[in-house]
């Protein structure tokens, strides 16, 4: 009943999803520019302008997202060929990741078929089953330091740019990974001559940390939460996942319109061909949906600290209790 209600908001408007990226683009190029001209005045005022330039990209990477998903535009060609662009912007192979993202839609909260597209999280009998440095190695990986720090830089910067870890049969995959390095290259190259390399990097470095930051704790929320939904493939079922294992992150409205409303995720993994601008139409004529379990920004700080998922309680916990557990 709920998914064929969902239908109804699947179609794509070609001049809202046009203007989307045009005004999108426009903020992201203006955020730059003037972040660029600070630097003649401070670089502090530079990194304080990096934060809505980032912003901007966070914008455009959902733009992206769209299209990997086929709901932005309404020809198969468009969103390839704008979907490809925007990862250039991004510094994210678009049909690479697409594939890997596509995946995790189809096995998101199922405890079986975790690791496609996913932040590493493992079960508490899994984490006690690990070496001392094992569980060392972990705590550290899901430190909020490395988790929404150093790790999405070295995500989306350095390893996006290898194609060593893309299956050896993901022809196109793969393709997608090297034209996007090329087309990074080439935007770098022409930058660099027009503002010169050492501003070019002075703006683009943190602009893009920032970014990858936000991004991830963005996808974080929106799977890692207290009252999440995960199962074991037989219990596991497409329509909890999607309304118990997704987030519904209420954020102000500036903040809708740098995430480009990806907040409402319960509803876009029920339903991944709407497109972004008509998600709040389709929270709002279907009140049900609402009943998503719902994050603030406050009261998703405490999600960082969530590091496993108890089978037996059914819930996630901290590593730091087990830790000192096993210090006694």
């Amino acid at each position: 009943m709920q998914k064929i209600r969902l239908v109804n908001y699947r179609t794509p408007d070609v001049r809202r999803s046009t203007a989307q990226l045009t005004t999108s683009l426009m903020a992201l190029c203006l955020a730059w520019t003037l972040a660029w001209a600070s630097l003649r005045v401070s670089y502090a005022l530079t990194l304080l302008l990096a934060i809505p330039t980032a912003g901007c990209m966070v914008r455009l990477f959902v733009l992206q997202h769209d299209c990997g998903h086929g709901s932005l535009f309404r020809s198969r060609m468009a969103n390839e060929i704008m979907g490809f662009f925007l990862g250039v912007l991004t510094m994210t192979p678009f049909q690479c990741w697409r594939r890997y993202h596509n995946t995790h839609h189809a096995t998101s909260s199922n405890l079986d078929r975790r690791g496609y597209g996913d932040v590493r999280m493992l079960t508490v009998r899994e984490y006690a089953g690990l070496s001392p440095r094992g569980k060392f190695a972990y705590r550290v990986y899901r430190s909020p330091l490395v988790l929404f720090g150093v790790g999405p830089f070295l995500q989306f910067v350095v390893r996006q740019r290898f194609a060593y870890y893309v299956p050896k049969d993901w022809k196109v995959e793969r393709w997608s990974v090297h034209a996007t390095n090329a087309a990074i290259l080439a935007c770098a190259y022409g930058m660099a001559r027009l503002v010169g390399l050492a501003p070019f990097l002075a703006v683009q470095v943190p602009v893009m940390a920032l970014a990858a930051s936000m991004g991830v704790w963005l996808f974080y929320v929106q799977h890692q939460f207290d009252g999440t939904y995960w199962r074991r493939r037989p219990e596991w079922d497409y329509v909890s996942a999607g309304m118990l294992g997704s987030s519904y992150y209420v954020l102000p409205p500036v903040l809708r319109w740098f995430t480009a409303s990806i907040g409402l995720h319960h509803i876009h993994h029920l339903d991944s061909k709407i497109p972004n601008y008509r998600l709040q139409e389709c929270l709002d004529e279907n009140p049900e949906l609402a009943r998503a379990p719902r994050l603030t920004l406050w009261s998703s700080v405490a999600c960082a600290s969530l590091k496993l998922w108890d089978e037996d309680a059914g819930r996630m916990v901290r590593t730091y209790a087990l830790a000192q557990e096993e210090s006694r």
